[in-house]
């Protein structure tokens, strides 16, 4: 059963979350559904097929997961993720694999991103604070999405990285 429902997932499961710098267009959408779905049909470890799904959020947000109580990923079956992931970004023209953008929700509701330095240069000129909602792009686990996958900076790795000074909970 390699690929199913993200719902169906057990809460444990292992979360992977790649954030596109903007918003994909309808076209964009479906190339990168397709690829990841062409990926995860025939994703396994060792030869043995993993149970993988895929989620995508506000047109930009790439959740992938497996179930690692089945088969667990290795090492090269990640890395073979990570591949389609790079070939479908040059393909698109859109960063997705870095892990060096800040994802926050501005006072309009719209996501907005930054690379660290830049989100550090907001924070220390007021234009984001600690009670700005942030996206946790570091999730490592389905269970985390409900309650962490977007919350106020202090509560996240953002408060302890670029708001030192304000206490966290």
């Amino acid at each position: 059963m390699p690929r199913t429902d993200f719902t169906k997932l057990p809460a444990d499961a292992r979360l992977w979350v790649f954030g596109a710098a903007r918003a994909l267009d309808s076209a964009e959408r479906a190339r990168l559904l397709e690829a990841v779905d062409g990926f995860l049909d025939q994703w396994k470890a060792h030869g043995a097929p993993l149970t993988g799904a895929r989620d995508l959020r506000e047109d930009r947000f790439l959740m992938v997961a497996v179930d690692e109580a089945s088969v667990p990923p290795s090492g090269c079956s990640i890395d073979a993720m990570v591949r389609v992931l790079i070939d479908v970004e040059k393909e698109l023209g859109v960063p997705l694999v870095g892990h060096g953008a800040v994802f926050w929700r501005d006072p309009d509701g719209s996501v907005r991103t930054a690379d660290r330095a830049e989100f550090r240069r907001l924070a220390e000129a007021g234009g984001v604070s600690a009670d700005t909602s942030v996206i946790d792009t570091t999730l490592t686990r389905v269970d985390r999405l409900r309650d962490d996958w977007e919350r106020p900076a202090r509560t996240a790795w953002h408060g302890r990285a670029f708001f030192r000074a304000t206490p966290t909970r």
